[in-house]
């Protein structure tokens, strides 16, 4: 995907002056570094102190330790998925080849290789996620584990060929800040866990090819900081990256001035990027758990180097911890709300285990649990490995004070959202917040008063997810779409305008007028948007717990006009449509369920599956992954003030 004029048009104009100013001001900076590349200044003497504290290994839960061996070893016979794509090559990889399209990145200035240009690049997602060296310190682990120096091994011969491959400003490895970023927190968490292997030394303090790329990233995260309207969870990225490094790896001339500066940015922008609430302000789950993530990894370098931080960055993420425990189901599923690039800040665990549940158990060591969090069952790796840097959360005689929710929130109201629950399992989660954050509102999607419905964990009325970013604007656009989710489309349009596959320039505002969940045998939500010129959606959602029924009634103020009513059934979920009744079958730990939806009779329904001119009938699970599930679409006209019940019934 190339960039039009007209893209470019658009972008601007989201800005705001003193983006612009410093944007221009970074266009300069890149044409004087094409041709002025210095070298890292001489260290000497340099030592990693930023050790483990003894017996953290020893604490580590024996299933964890097995899993995260078992994916080492997939590893090191070269064997890993990424974004739907299995590889073979991870024993010997090429840095610059996409291996879903074989296309390889050109090489060049970094700054003028085309990196959204899938025909020239490849998938570009792809290419940098391998650079992340998240896998490597999944290795590091292993190492730290087992005391295998084939792991230590491997991952030394893979740093050195990255190193050599990628040297400074060149390529795409040099393009994007959050990659840089990310990539420094895997450097740091590598040299911690093969710290006890005699070759660390001379891999990472001792190797002037090594310095030379750890001052080149830092000198790069300083100078070209996300800006303005791009702000959202890369600047975190970058600034997290950059302060874990300058604590860690503290031996150069300017790692005072880039740890004060990242730190000064970190906690600047993880109150702007969260809501009072302690949901992320971009209302994209997944970017909430990688913003949390990196807040955690931070917090983690500064009380190994002894650095202090300001309390508000504790307190962030301790509202953004106690706000996770909140919103999630009964199988600790977050919503399935915004965009979700399968994106992690730190990666130590091996396949199978639960993101959330490894979230909320570093929560609980780091904070303390509340008596409402649910139970965390499931053990992971990375839990007592910041749990042995993090110093506890103070409980008394803190500043700010804090007061934490005595019971479970259902009700958000900076974020707009709401989580109607029963205590047979029935999970539904209403979208009357914010289109997105910042003024492009980058991973938004046209969802607004969408609902999501599951039962005991499974997906029902399903956010169908992302699947793509670039090279696909069709399926882009499909699952950031307005009949891309449960939600109601007038006249074939989206709520909100999109200028670009990370833009748009119009946006549908929300207002939740209800929301009342201190009724313990009836829970009600309502809401409404601008998002159609002339005309009103309203949506009332009540939950009935006696019943087991979830009743959805749509309206619509204005002229008269075409409708489409979407409900798209999570991949579990078999759908026999009669008419405007549906029968909803699924199984769930050996056990048959169901459900009966009536729809409304005004429209005519059809059952899409599967489809892909136009795509209809998707769901994606995550990042390059689809899978073809039914998708309920009726289709009529609004005309005055006319009402549309929809009718969920859970059996059992």
């Amino acid at each position: 995907m190339t960039m039009s004029a007209g893209w470019y048009l658009r972008r601007l104009s989201r800005m705001g002056p003193r983006e612009i100013g410093g944007r221009a001001g970074d266009a300069v900076r890149r044409r004087r570094w094409r041709s002025a590349r210095p070298d890292c200044p001489s260290v000497t003497g340099a030592r990693f102190t930023a050790v483990l504290p003894a017996g953290t290994i020893a604490a580590i839960p024996p299933d964890a330790a097995k899993r995260l061996i078992a994916e080492a070893d997939r590893l090191m016979y070269g064997h890993a998925e990424y974004f739907g794509v299995v590889r073979d090559d991870l024993d010997d990889p090429d840095w610059w080849c996409d291996p879903k399209t074989g296309r390889r990145a050109p090489w060049g200035y970094a700054f003028d290789v085309p990196y959204r240009n899938e025909d020239a690049v490849g998938d570009i997602k792809q290419i940098w996620e391998l650079s992340r060296h998240q896998y490597l310190s999944v290795l590091a682990a292993a190492y730290a584990i087992t005391g295998e120096e084939r792991y230590a091994e491997r991952v030394a011969e893979h740093l050195r060929s990255w190193w050599t491959a990628n040297p400074p400003l060149r390529g795409v490895h040099w393009i994007s800040g959050i990659e840089l970023g990310i990539r420094l927190l895997s450097w740091v968490w590598i040299r911690r866990l093969l710290d006890g292997w005699p070759g660390a030394a001379g891999l990472f303090e001792d190797n002037p090819v090594a310095l030379n790329q750890i001052w080149h990233h830092q000198r790069w995260l300083a100078a070209f900081p996300s800006r303005g309207s791009s702000a959202n969870n890369h600047v975190i990225a970058e600034a997290a990256g950059q302060f874990a490094a300058a604590c860690a790896f503290g031996w150069f001339p300017s790692s005072a001035r880039w740890r004060a500066g990242a730190l000064r940015s970190l906690e600047r922008h993880l109150r702007g990027n969260t809501f009072d609430s302690g949901l992320n302000r971009e209302l994209a789950t997944e970017y909430h758990g990688l913003v949390l993530e990196l807040g955690l990894a931070a917090v983690a370098e500064a009380d190994a180097a002894g650095v202090p931080v300001p309390a508000s960055i504790r307190l962030v993420l301790l509202r953004m911890t106690d706000a996770l425990a909140a919103i999630v189901d009964s199988r600790l599923r977050p919503p399935r709300q915004g965009d979700a690039d399968d994106g992690h800040g730190l990666i130590v665990d091996g396949a199978g285990t639960d993101r959330w549940a490894s979230l909320l158990a570093t929560g609980d060591a780091v904070f303390g649990r509340l008596a409402w969090w649910p139970a965390v069952t499931g053990t992971d790796v990375r839990t007592p490995l910041l749990a042995a840097l993090i110093r506890p959360y103070p409980t008394k005689g803190t500043a700010p004070a804090v007061i934490r929710p005595a019971s479970r929130p259902d009700h958000f109201a900076d974020a707009g959202m709401t989580i109607l629950r029963d205590p047979a399992g029935i999970w539904c989660r209403c979208d009357g917040g914010p289109h997105g954050f910042l003024s492009i509102a980058a991973h938004a999607h046209a969802d607004a008063l969408s609902v999501e419905v599951r039962h005991d964990g499974v997906d029902v009325l399903a956010d169908p997810g992302t699947y793509c970013y670039h090279g696909q604007p069709e399926w882009r656009q499909y699952f950031r779409s307005t009949l891309g989710h449960n939600t109601l489309q007038l006249d074939g349009s989206d709520q909100s305008v999109s200028g670009g596959p990370f833009l748009w320039t119009r946006q549908a505002r929300s207002r939740v007028l209800t929301a009342d969940t201190s009724n313990e045998g009836v829970a009600r939500w309502s809401a409404e948007h601008d998002g159609y010129q002339r005309s009103v959606h309203r949506r009332r959602v009540e939950l009935t717990a006696a019943s087991q029924e979830l009743r959805v009634v749509d309206e619509v103020r204005g002229p008269r006009r075409a409708v489409q009513l979407a409900f798209h059934l999570g991949p579990a979920i078999t759908a026999d449509l009669a008419d405007n009744r549906a029968v909803l079958t699924w199984t769930r730990d050996g056990e048959d369920r169901s459900a009966v939806l009536d729809l409304p009779g005004q429209l005519s329904w059809r059952a899409h599956r599967g489809e892909t001119e136009p795509p209809m009938g998707w769901y994606s699970a995550g990042f390059g992954r689809k899978e073809p599930t039914t998708t309920l679409v009726g289709t009529g006209f609004a005309d005055g003030a006319e009402e549309f019940t929809t009718v969920l019934r859970f059996h059992g």
